[in-house]
């Protein structure tokens, strides 16, 4: 492959698919390459962020200004209310820079490049723009003040469910090992790790992998940044108002871990990142299953990572990522379908709630919201085929097996 391939063949939705297809045809030098090629358009997005907003209310006001006079005299305040709209664009972008500015050096086993690439401004796709915008909108969800009625919704059934499972009274909780793929920018492996388990984030996305780096290690005063997440939504707004008011995060100091804990974050694809059998007490997934072109590789690998008497806690919907990409891999299974895939390949359902209702990065004030009824469930890995399962402590628990070292980790 010449260098600017990846550039050059793909546009629209095609575009993170095509990136992980070519990566698995590479030879290791190549995908370093594609990978680094991939890394940098997505800094691209963080950087053009503000040239590609100021356009889009540039165009808006040449279309308010392409109105007949005394329709725009009866209109007194959408010409300001766009003047709010720069100054939010502009104060985003500050927190989009400061997101990005030790990325390149923010994992402990790759470089990507100098700093300096930092400084450049590159066109972006629509696509990366939508991934940035959908980004900022996860700080909402998971650090801000805002995002707690969804993060109740989503996450307590959660936690409450893995201390349900693994009681303090019983366990060692440092030793209880909990991996929670497809973490986003952290927020629920973090709590997790703030009750004294074991617990370890993965994500592969790189929109997520800076923002989470950012908060997680360069955050420590209580809701000290400020973002206008909503900005990008002209539509649906019963106040114009409601487009530009603003997020404080982090609403707690993700600093405040107690000593000693265990807490940390993964770069890389689930299923490749994650191969070594009987690892993991606990596997919690929330919004996730549905990111897989197959959700049955997903079963697979987190039956074989499970320790014998593991749990698996699930918890969304089934909006499968890849319906649409016409080139590309999706199989779309009803629940019954995957419940189904689930038994067969041994697991025993102990917990099923078929009807949770939650959001997803609601914005509480639009005219359109999207309301997501939830699969909830408790899967476990039974412990009477195997043999050397967590043990509950009577002064000891069973060891983790080691972490794999080449996992890429956020500092």
């Amino acid at each position: 492959m010449a260098d600017g391939t990846v550039e050059q063949v793909i546009d629209g939705e095609q575009e993170e698919a095509y990136f992980y297809r070519e990566r698995m045809k590479c030879t290791p030098e190549e995908e370093t390459r594609l990978e680094r090629q991939h890394f940098w358009k997505v800094i691209d997005a963080f950087r053009y962020y503000r040239l590609h907003l100021q356009e889009r209310v540039n165009r808006a006001e040449r279309q308010f200004r392409s109105l007949p006079e005394h329709h725009q005299m009866l209109l007194p305040g959408v010409l300001p209310n766009l003047a709010r709209i720069r100054r939010s664009v502009d104060q985003n972008q500050e927190v989009l820079q400061a997101i990005i500015l030790n990325s390149a050096h923010m994992f402990e086993n790759m470089e990507y490049g100098e700093e300096d690439d930092l400084k450049k401004v590159r066109p972006s796709s629509t696509f990366d723009m939508d991934k940035l915008k959908s980004t900022i909108k996860q700080f909402v969800r998971d650090w801000s003040d805002a995002g707690q009625a969804e993060r109740d919704s989503c996450y307590l059934p959660l936690i409450k469910e893995v201390q349900r499972l693994f009681p303090r009274e019983k366990y060692d909780l440092s030793k209880v090992s909990v991996l929670v793929p497809g973490a986003g920018l952290g927020r629920l492996a973090w709590e997790i790790a703030r009750l004294g388990y074991a617990c370890q984030g993965n994500e592969w996305s790189f929109f997520m992998l800076f923002s989470s780096n950012f908060v997680l290690n360069r955050c420590e005063k209580i809701n000290s940044m400020t973002l206008y997440p909503w900005i990008h939504q002209f539509s649906n707004n019963k106040r114009s108002s409601d487009q530009t008011r603003s997020i404080t995060f982090p609403d707690v100091n993700p600093q405040s871990l107690p000593p000693n804990s265990d807490f940390s974050m993964v770069a890389g694809d689930f299923q490749e990142v994650y191969t070594e059998p009987d690892t993991w007490d606990c596997v919690v997934t929330c919004f996730f299953i549905d990111t897989a072109h197959n959700v049955i590789d997903y079963v697979e690998t987190i039956w074989n990572i499970l320790k014998p008497g593991g749990v698996w806690i699930n918890l969304g919907p089934l909006l499968y990522h890849f319906e649409n990409m016409a080139n590309e891999l999706s199989i779309e299974l009803s629940y019954e379908d995957v419940r189904t895939a689930i038994l067969k390949y041994g697991f025993q359902l102990e917990v099923e709630r078929e009807s949770v209702p939650t959001t997803y990065t609601e914005n509480d004030r639009s005219m359109l919201k999207y309301l997501y009824d939830c699969v909830f469930f408790v899967a476990r890995k039974p412990n009477h085929l195997y043999a050397n399962g967590l043990q509950a402590v009577n002064g000891n628990t069973s060891e983790l097996s080691p972490r794999r070292e080449s996992c890429k980790r956020l500092t």
